[in-house]
């Protein structure tokens, strides 16, 4: 049983290696610095295993996830290609594999404390990078 809850509103504080993470995945130049440059937002509801994650960005079209951790779903990468999204706990985090036709990467997100969030991305290269969000809700 997993007593975590990442449920609240959670805002990007910063980055480490997300760029070089981005041009791994084939992202082009102009849009790794957009992406630099966007301040983004997780508003997340949870209950149990189910998840409801609207991810709210500066001057983008932001992105909502309804899933069950376990489950998968589809959505759209940064590069424009859809991603079969596959998830599962591993210990006390969620674990995102995200497969798209060109690369595939994984995401585990995870409570540092009760008042940051942290996204850990792997590139299929290797490249670790992280997203550190803190509790503004």
């Amino acid at each position: 049983l997993n007593m975590v809850n990442f449920s609240g509103k959670w805002k990007l504080s910063k980055s480490e290696n997300f760029e070089k993470f981005l041009e791994d995945i084939d992202v082009g130049v102009i849009k790794r610095q957009a992406a630099k440059m966007v301040s983004s937002e997780h508003h997340i509801q949870q209950e149990g295993d189910n998840m409801n994650v609207d991810v709210v960005a500066t001057g983008q079209k932001g992105k909502k996830q309804d899933y069950t951790v376990g489950g998968s779903f589809t959505e759209k990468e940064i590069n424009g290609e859809e991603a079969e999204v596959s998830t599962a706990w591993e210990g006390e985090s969620i674990v995102e594999t995200h497969k798209a036709k060109s690369f595939e990467y994984k995401l585990t997100r995870s409570l540092e404390d009760n008042d940051t969030m942290v996204l850990h991305l792997e590139s299929p290269k290797g490249t670790r990078a992280k997203r550190i969000y803190k509790r503004i809700e």
